[in-house]
């Protein structure tokens, strides 16, 4: 069905005259973390699709759970097919939070999360809880990680349980021109269990 606004086509089959995609979301590959150290998608490893067969990808996070309290969720980039997760990042990173008990609650910039020229694993989602029935959820974006001639852009957006309900935002670019082939995932310390889903966006 279209929308049409004084003769012009605004939507047409779902798409915005602005550009916004139409397609849909294609499943490409299912990991699933039992006590795992790490979880890496590899383009062209184990059915991984990671190039210029979609301009954008998302990464679905469901029930991520750390092994011990107050650990970090993070993920990093690679060129060169996993051999080095280490592409230089900027990021900024903001959370909210509200407690069961009522008793705090904010919207706030954390600096101490965010990466300026940072090499190191991005925060993704903090404070997780080991608590067997408490888990963290959201989705990562990648945008045209084989294009060789702009910066690599993401943003993330995560929920988790921890005493109450905390949402973490990041948004960042990786600073290269080389193709991104390779996406790491891990805590910053210690296993976790959780299943993440890769999808292309056509």
């Amino acid at each position: 069905m279209a929308v049409i606004s004084n003769g012009t086509t605004i939507i047409d089959a779902g798409a915005l005259g602005s550009g916004v995609a139409t397609g849909k979301m294609t499943l490409i590959k299912t990991l699933t973390a039992s006590n795992s150290s790490t979880l890496s998608f590899v383009d062209g490893a184990a059915s991984v699709v990671l190039d210029d067969t979609y301009d954008s990808y998302v990464f679905k996070f469901i029930n991520i759970h750390g092994d011990t309290d107050d650990e970090a969720f993070t993920f990093n980039v690679s060129i060169d097919a996993g051999s080095n997760y280490n592409v230089a990042k900027t990021t900024t990173f903001f959370r909210t939070y509200h407690f069961e008990a009522d008793d705090g609650d904010a919207l706030t910039y954390t600096a101490a999360f965010d990466l300026a020229q940072g090499t190191g694993f991005q925060d993704i989602n903090h404070y997780l809880s080991s608590a067997s029935d408490e888990s963290c959820c959201g989705e990562l974006s990648l945008y045209d990680p084989s294009n060789t001639t702009f910066v690599k852009h993401f943003m993330s957006n995560t929920s988790s349980v921890v005493t109450g309900e905390h949402n973490h935002y990041m948004a960042g670019y990786a600073n290269t021109t080389s193709a991104v082939d390779a996406v790491q995932f891990k805590m910053d310390s210690g296993t976790f269990d959780g299943v993440i889903k890769l999808y292309g966006v056509a």
